[in-house]
């Protein structure tokens, strides 16, 4: 039986600056190993599910405790390749409070993932018993050869009968390697590439204006507030620019502060053109979760996506407006969770559902 999720992506040494110090304050940082199509693999894992991630590490020491990072969720790591060129990329983060913004510096220049080509991966083994493959918009923004081993990833998995999904996640500091193209112009075209092969496309309020051109009209994100109502428009745009798209998901976040964020999403699913909204108070009304003391909102939009495809490969979770309520509450929880993946558990998140949203103390 087919039931494994696949990410594939890269992972790397994240480099947090204690509490909420500046980066030029810090002398010593709290390391983790993470990555955004990792962090996806991880959420699956730790709600009872099967993944595997696939990424390409160097040989040492610090790629070992990357490996042992990975492992320890219970993902299949059998198909991480190991080579000797490249090296473990990093990024910084500061993160913000109130009016100041988090901020990341990336150091991936040159890591193991953006030098292994297509070919050194086993797609046919890797896909054998996949029912779903997971991207995102961050790997093709590496390198010329990330991109072009996203585009076959997706490809042979769709060639081997899996579901695919991808999350535009744009990332304006990473798209460099081509110099002729702005990163918005360089994103669009890689992208736009990569979705005739994609069946769910997930993305935040911003990622389809800056990857497809879509914009939610007069919308501005950056107002502390958002015109929900308008999403399901872009969400149609986005299947008639790519009919092979079956849904689409964009999380909804209003940022009053860094620390302050409303949080909800909608799914559009196409075969019914009906959108849905998550969540929803007892009179089926959007009403987004209030997150007052945001602890990490790093990972929140992959915490989403794992629960997201969860719900969707869990029959009693997969209809929209079920998988959809139960992404949202997970990718909730994540922001009260130090580091970039969601520890939630399954029965934690249906809690949240359910309504039991106080705090208090379990005994």
């Amino acid at each position: 039986m087919n039931n494994v999720v696949v990410t594939f992506g890269e992972i790397m040494g994240r480099l947090a600056a204690p509490a909420n110090l500046r980066l030029r304050q810090t002398r010593q940082f709290d390391v983790m190993y993470v990555g955004a199509e990792a962090s996806v693999a991880a959420s699956i894992c730790n709600f009872g599910g099967a993944a595997r991630f696939v990424t390409a590490l160097p040989k040492h020491a610090l790629a070992d405790a990357t490996m042992d990072s990975v492992r320890a969720f219970g993902i299949d790591t059998r198909y991480i390749l190991r080579t000797d060129k490249g090296r473990l990329g990093l990024y910084f983060l500061e993160t913000g409070a109130n009016q100041r913004p988090s901020n990341v510096v990336y150091d991936r220049a040159d890591s193991a993932v953006s030098m292994t080509s297509a070919d050194q991966y086993d797609w046919g083994a890797i896909f054998q018993d996949a029912q779903w493959l997971h991207l995102s918009g961050i790997t093709p923004a590496l390198s010329r050869i990330a991109a072009e081993a996203t585009l076959v990833a997706a490809s042979k998995a769709k060639d081997a009968g899996a579901t695919v999904s991808i999350d535009l996640n744009f990332r304006s500091k990473l798209w460099k390697w081509d110099a002729s193209k702005s990163p918005r112009e360089l994103a669009q075209e890689t992208m736009k590439s990569i979705l005739p092969f994609v069946d769910v496309v997930i993305a935040n309020e911003e990622d389809c204006h800056d990857v497809l051109g879509i914009q939610a009209g007069d919308t501005d994100v950056h107002a502390g507030s958002l015109d929900t109502s308008r999403y399901p428009n872009v969400a149609r745009q986005v299947v008639q620019m790519f009919p092979n798209v079956g849904k689409v998901a964009i999380t909804l976040r209003e940022s009053l502060s860094a620390t302050h964020n409303n949080w909800g999403a909608m799914l559009l699913d196409a075969a019914s053109d009906r959108a849905v909204f998550a969540p929803v108070d007892s009179s089926g009304d959007y009403c987004p979760y209030e997150i007052k003391s945001i602890v990490d909102r790093v990972g929140g939009g992959d915490s989403f996506a794992g629960g997201l495809i969860f719900a969707l490969t869990t029959p009693e979770l997969s209809v929209p407006q079920t998988a959809l309520g139960y992404a949202v509450a997970a990718s909730c929880l994540k922001h009260s969770i130090q580091g970039d993946v969601n520890l939630s558990t399954r029965s934690e998140v249906e809690l949240l559902m359910g309504g039991s949203a106080s705090g208090r103390v379990v005994r």
